[in-house]
Order: C-alpha cells, then structure tokens, then sequence
C-alpha cells in the first residue's frame, strides 16, 4: 500500500525522471494531431474523401458541438461560448439543422449512426424542450443501431431531473459528469464551485433515468491541489460509484487559452512532482477500490464495457478519449468539430460567425483538413497501439500493416532505449511491452514514433 502525504514525493519514480519527461507532447487522441490540420488542404480532395467514406454501408459516430456556457471555468481549454443568452440557442440549432441539410444532400445513403456523442461547452445548457428538438431533428437524418451509444456531457450545477428526462427520451444511455474537484479551495482557483449535493442529485436523475453507464470527469493538476485534499475528493467519488472515470490531467497552454493565466499570476499551480503524485494517489485509491487502470487517464468497473474492450485488445482512443468504437469514422456537427475517416481529418470553423457565413452560402463549415498518407496511417496505428495496449506485438501489427516493424521503425527502437534503461518499456525482438512506471509516461514512449513532433511540439501541454 502507497503512503502518500501533502508533502510526500511520488511513490517509485524519482523525481529526476519527473524533470526528465516532463515536456510538451500531444495526448494522441489523433494521429496526426490536430497541429497538423492545415487550410491549405485541398478541399475537393477532402470533401471527396468524407462523402465516399460515409455513403458506404458501415456505421458511423456523430459527434455534436454544443458550446454554450454560462459561466467560464477557468482551466477550460475548450472551444465554447460563454453567455447568458439562451436566445443564441434556437439560431445554433437551425445551423446543425442546416448542416446536417448539406452533408445529407451529398451522401449516397441514409447514414447508420452507431454512436452519438453531444459534447461541449455544456450540452445541458440546452432547455429541456430545445434538447427535444435536437434530438428530432438527429432521429430524422440518421437511422440509429439498436445498440447505439448515445452519450451526453453534463454540467451538475445548473442541471435539473427534467434535462436528464429530455436527454433520455431522445435516446441518451451514457452520461460523463463534470466534477473535477470537490475540494471547495480549488473549485474557487477555478471559477467553478460545485457543491457533492449537486452532483449526487445528478448522478440520482441519471440513474433513476435509466442510463447504461456514468463517467466522473476529475482533473489533476488544479491550482490549490494537495494529495490530501485530492485523496477527500476521491474518497466521495468512490462513495458514489461511477461506472467509469476519466482523470484527466490539467492542460496548461496560456497561450491558447488566456484566462490560464490567472494561475500564474497567483502561483498556486502545483509542481510537476506534486502534480505526479496527485495522479499517482488518483491510480493506487481506484485501482483498489476495484477500478480497472485502462490507461493514461481512464479507470472503469471491471464489468464495464470499457474494461472488456482492454481485455480484449478492442480499446481505441479518438477525440473524446478512450472508446469501444472508436473505430467508426466521426461525422463532426457544429463549430469546431472535427471530422475524421480513414483518409483524412476535417475541422469546422472555430468561430460561431464563421460556422454561421459558412452555411449561409451554402458551403460545409469544414476549412482546416489533413490527407492521410501510408506513413501516417502506419505511425496511427502503431502510436494507437501504444496508448491503448500494454504491449505491441511486431509481427501481428507489421502483418496487419503489410511491413517489418522492426526494419521499418529501426530508428525510432534505437531511441527507446533510454526509455527502456528507466524502467518504461521492455524491448525484445518480437516486440516491446509497457512496465508499470511506463504506463504513466505513454505520452513520450507514443512520441518517439511522432514524425511531426518537431514542428508542433510547443503547441502541447506537458506531459507530467
């Protein structure tokens, strides 16, 4: 058993390596990232590309951009609108109507959606009738799997029993709860109290509901964070019971996101070894109050569907995190979106008033894409592999992909080796696998097999 204090150095990794790795680096929701997205690629070409992708016969997942807040969260990286106006909500959705009008003019077929996910901003913005209408307008596009996963972002403290009615009957059965700290002293450093009442009535609404399964965002890394009070905050969320939790750790890119700086103004943002040991303290509570570790950020029961997937190697990861169908390709709705096929990314104007001149003429709001190459798609998978799995196995991922893994990436094993001599992986000639210490750096063990890092790293948070 860990014995972690406030002041307690993280268990089993020195602190040199702490120092060592912590460096800007993508989190590989995508490969590659989304700094690769260029407004220089053709767009007949990726326009071609989405249209012959999503007129086939596989499923897809849709994915729903409601970016409404009402307040600003102040470690918030997300692209959102911050407003008390919920008359902007009835103009957003005849724009998703409209959209969804053009993409629909296009396709060969009536898609088949597998998955929907409504992210954000706050989804829960929405009022219960305008959550309805949203939801007509999708059941009238798309024809849904009877096993779809239908799966909504939830912000606790202004959600009523009536929202979640309106998100099931419309065919939600996944929530992911905003909590990301109980500590009170925290939730003020970020402009985001949430008292444990408001979340246990959620989380009650949600299961009286219905719903199949409930995620507990929590981030570490916060500014006013300790061990101690962090431990308290999982102490509660272990009382509650989530199916699934996502511990994400706290991007801090001032340079994207401005209002970030407020923490470095008053100091109160954690060092890169207490940040190490708040992560390390979230993985020895969950993993033994019976949580599965299914990587980087991500615990779940173990009867999840989630920790099945990890079993069975079937784990993928995409833009909203770890996933069992991660493997569809995504139709992005609304600003900011992002699109991805086998061949290529899209992403939609980040801006409501580009989103709205977009489709005003008539024109798909996507203007930034990337073309896949087979380099890319060979680098995709084997840096998917990494961040899914705890191992890679060369000859069935080179048998996959049609090449000797070995040969073809002997460059970037030789630059694992110093990850291998600090205890991360274990390096054969069959394969590598991943050491406990390593499932806490899979960032840069992925980055090694990064072509484009160089030219993109200061755009990424940092790793520890």
């Amino acid at each position: 058993m860990l014995d972690c204090s406030d002041t307690a150095a993280p268990p089993g990794i020195p602190f040199e390596l702490a120092r060592k790795y912590n460096v800007p680096g993508p989190r590989y929701t995508s490969y590659p990232t989304a700094v690769q997205f260029s407004e220089q690629a053709s767009r007949e070409a990726l326009l071609s590309d989405a249209v012959g992708d999503l007129s086939g016969e596989g499923e897809l997942s849709v994915y729903i951009h409601l970016p409404f807040c009402e307040t600003l969260c102040w470690y918030c990286a997300c692209n959102t609108i911050t407003t008390r106006d919920h008359g902007q909500v009835a103009l957003y959705l005849d724009l998703l109507r409209r959209e969804i009008a053009l993409w629909r003019s296009r396709l060969a077929r009536r898609p088949r959606v597998g998955q929907l996910h409504f992210g954000g901003g706050t989804p829960s913005f929405l009022r219960p009738q305008e959550i309805g209408a949203l939801g007509a307008m999708l059941h009238d596009a798309f024809d849904f799997t009877a096993t779809a996963e239908v799966s909504v972002e939830i912000d606790p403290r202004r959600l009523t029993a009536e929202h979640v009615a309106a998100f099931r009957r419309i065919g939600a059965n996944r929530a992911s709860l905003g909590v990301q700290d109980f500590a009170q002293e925290a939730q003020r450093a970020i402009n985001r109290v949430q008292s444990l009442e408001a979340t246990a009535d959620a989380l009650r609404w949600i299961r009286e509901a219905g719903f199949a399964s409930v995620n507990f965002d929590l981030i570490y890394g916060l500014p006013m964070q300790t061990v101690g009070t962090f431990q308290r905050t999982l102490d509660e969320v272990i009382r509650l019971a989530p199916d699934r939790l996502a511990v994400f750790s706290y991007a801090h890119v001032p340079w994207l996101r401005p209002a970030q700086k407020i923490f470095e103004r008053t100091g109160t943002l954690p060092s890169p070894e207490e940040k190490l040991a708040l992560l390390q303290i979230g993985i020895e509570r969950l993993t033994r109050a019976g949580y599965a570790y299914i990587g980087m950020d991500h615990f779940a029961l173990p009867g999840d569907e989630l920790a099945a997937a990890q079993r069975a190697r079937r784990l993928r990861r995409n833009f909203q995190g770890y996933s069992t169908k991660a493997g569809l390709s995504i139709l992005g709705l609304g600003l900011s979106s992002i699109s991805q096929t086998p061949g290529a990314f899209r992403q939609n104007e980040k801006t409501l008033e580009g989103y709205l001149a977009c489709i005003n003429a008539g024109e798909l709001p996507f203007t930034k894409g990337l073309l896949l190459q087979r380099e890319d798609r060979i680098r995709q998978e084997i840096i998917m592999r990494i961040m899914c799995d705890r191992e890679v196995d060369y000859a069935v991922l080179g048998a996959r992909l049609g090449v000797d893994i070995p040969e073809h990436f002997r460059e970037e094993i030789a630059r694992l080796q110093p990850l291998a001599e600090d205890g991360f992986v274990e390096l054969s000639a069959g394969g590598l696998r991943i050491l406990p210490m390593g499932c806490f750096f899979r960032r840069n063990i992925a980055m090694v097999f990064d072509a484009y890092l160089a030219s993109g790293a200061e755009h990424h948070s940092r790793t520890v």
